[in-house]
């Protein structure tokens, strides 16, 4: 969590808010594997445009208020609070990749789509799978905080 820009917490706490953050990753996840599986630009296209909303207007992220509506507040769970840097960052990198996807498969270019594709498989994989947000860690290195970044990854524990 620290990684992308929110302040440290008591762990129980902690663990509840990482669950609460994990919920757009991973619904945005499965809808990217059915754009894959599909070829689809318009699904890879939509989902762009959904994530360029949040990385500008993170307090109408429609996955946080729905996340606080329908799961956090009913279950006495943190609410969740508009995205830091970072973690918007992280959603720009994920929008730009999901419409040069898109981009491609209308143009017809299969080799960039594939690619683009793989890219976006490995960052949610490594996201969902190994909690860690390229992302984020792009953030923290473009910003010349490489020792921060470094000591963010889930293997540096």
């Amino acid at each position: 969590m620290k990684q992308q820009g929110f302040a440290p917490e008591a762990p129980d706490r902690a663990a509840l808010r990482f669950r609460g953050l994990q919920f757009q990753p991973t619904i945005v996840a499965s809808v990217m594997l059915v754009a894959i599986l599909t070829q689809s630009a318009v699904m890879f296209l939509l989902v762009s445009a959904v994530l360029w909303l949040n990385v500008l207007v993170p307090a109408a992220n429609p996955f946080e208020s729905f996340y606080n509506r329908f799961v956090a507040r009913p279950r006495s769970r943190p609410v969740l609070t508009p995205a830091p840097g970072p973690r918007r960052f992280a959603q720009g990198l994920a929008a730009t990749f999901m419409l040069a996807t898109g981009l491609s498969l209308l143009l017809g270019w299969r080799a960039a789509a594939y690619a683009f594709e793989g890219l976006i498989a490995v960052a949610f994989a490594a996201l969902l799978i190994g909690k860690f947000c390229l992302g984020a860690y792009v953030y923290h290195l473009l910003r010349g905080n490489a020792a921060f970044a470094n000591g963010t990854c889930p293997w540096s524990d």
